[in-house]
């Protein structure tokens, strides 16, 4: 079951979400027929869950939203990026991680 705080982040609501937030935001690029996407959802919940009120956690579908995909040079999925107040992305991580490296990448940031 999906965490109520993982957010979906589509064209119309990046700007305000992710790049106008005043906390940092993981970013989760995936896609619904992608297997290692589908596997790595279950972490991306307990982190969201975790880091709430601290980090803001969401996904951005990239067959709905193939124009942010391309902004950012989406060529593989799943792909992570961290943003911090800014269009440009703090940390990149491409494929799946663990719940302990992503933990930790998310408290360097913070």
């Amino acid at each position: 079951m999906a965490s109520p705080n993982v957010l979906e982040f589509t064209t119309d609501n990046w700007q305000s979400e992710v790049v106008g937030s005043n906390i940092p935001v993981l970013v989760d690029f995936w896609a619904p027929w992608c297997g290692p996407c589908r596997a790595l959802s279950p972490t991306i919940d307990k982190v969201a869950d975790q880091f709430a009120g601290k980090v803001k956690v969401g996904k951005v579908n990239v067959d709905e939203n193939g124009d942010l995909a391309a902004q950012y040079g989406i060529n593989t999925i799943p792909r992570l990026m961290v943003f911090k107040g800014s269009e440009r992305p703090v940390q990149t991580i491409n494929g799946t991680m663990n719940e302990a490296a992503m933990t930790q990448m998310l408290n360097g940031v913070l």
